[in-house]
């Protein structure tokens, strides 16, 4: 069976439809079955074909997604504790719920850097047309009139020169870049690629590392509610910050404080794997016996804060680049005209 490749809003569509076939008391063969028959990509659908019929020769339900090698392996896991504890419906629904979760902030993302880099290279291309062959012109009025362009517009004319010189290249470039951006819109595997390079650079910072302990608190929340123990459900959680640099020493400290007797809410503080004002939250829900309900309100939390963040970004970005494009080229003409202003007042004096 050739490896299928899965994206987020594939992978939340299949738990979803596996949740509610199991609740209706469907067998797992033929509920992988029936939701292959009601998905549009063919790949998608044999696979499923194919997984329902290794589940009807009996083979275990975690094992039939695992040996397919398309799923992650955090939701296989989550899945065989599901199984193991009697929670499978609960297992798909908590994973369908995470992976559209998943997919949402992986569009926010997406969006965020499309429109500034598509917004750029506009501006620099006007920029560019303005330098390399609006100036000439301007320059050759002033030579006819006497004169010739000094100053801040006649540095700008010879940069424009220099554009012009290397407009070939700058056009090979506008041209990388600009399918670049195509593909990182379109392309879900390049995303991922682009993304995953992101992560392992700046994952542990910023709008990175608040993505990254969002995704880990969803995880974490959706593994106590299949009936995971902590430390299985931190070390599960872990899974999903792979590729993130430190994440893995983080989880292993959580752990070693969680085996030594510390409570669940220190051990994440002191982990940083949480913020601190979630982690009081937790510690008050602890008190209170509200512990899983809390940790799933934190999850939200979270992910709504790291799509907020996106979106602030996205907010100082936009007009950034607008005001820095609008006060180069108001630059250039303004440094164009002005001279060209007293050229024909002292002609028409």
């Amino acid at each position: 069976m050739d490896r299928v490749k899965l994206t987020y809003e594939d992978i939340s569509g299949i738990c979803a439809g596996m949740s509610m076939l199991v609740h209706a008391g469907t067998g797992t063969a033929d509920a992988l079955a029936l939701v292959g028959a009601d998905m549009e990509n063919e790949k998608i659908k044999g696979l499923l074909e194919h997984m329902a019929n290794e589940a009807d020769k009996g083979l275990p339900l975690t094992q039939v997604f695992e040996e397919t090698g398309c799923f992650p392996p955090h939701l296989t896991a989550l899945l065989a504790v599901g199984e193991r504890t009697g929670h499978t419906e609960e297992a798909f629904s908590s994973l369908s719920a995470y992976y559209e979760s998943q997919s949402r902030m992986s569009r926010q993302l997406r969006d965020a850097l499309i429109y500034p880099m598509i917004l750029l290279i506009i501006m620099l291309v006007v920029i560019a047309v303005l330098l390399a062959y609006v100036l000439p012109i301007f320059n050759d009025v002033y030579r006819q009139l006497g004169g010739k362009l000094s100053g801040i517009a006649g540095g700008l004319f010879a940069l424009g020169q220099g554009i012009g010189r290397i407009m070939p290249l700058l056009c090979i470039l506008l041209f990388a870049v600009t399918v670049f951006i195509i593909l990182f819109a379109v392309s879900d595997p390049f995303r991922d690629k682009v993304l995953g390079l992101w992560r392992s650079k700046r994952g542990d910072k910023g709008i990175a590392w608040k993505i990254g302990s969002a995704h880990f608190a969803q995880a974490f929340a959706m593994g106590l509610s299949s009936g995971m123990q902590l430390e299985e459900a931190v070390e599960l959680s872990g899974k999903v910050m792979e590729g993130i640099p430190g994440a893995k020493k983080k989880c292993d400290v959580c752990l070693d404080l969680l085996a030594g007797g510390t409570n669940l809410s220190e051990a994440l503080l002191k982990a940083q794997l949480l913020p601190q004002a979630e982690c009081r939250l937790l510690a008050t829900a602890v008190r209170s016996g509200t512990q899983d309900t809390c940790i799933q309100e934190i999850a939200d939390r979270m992910s709504w804060k790291s799509e907020r963040s996106i979106q602030q970004l996205v907010s100082r970005i936009e007009p950034t680049l607008v005001i820095v494009g609008c006060l180069l080229v108001g630059l250039i003409l303004f440094s164009v005209m002005l001279p060209l202003m007293n050229i024909m007042s002292s002609i028409g004096g």
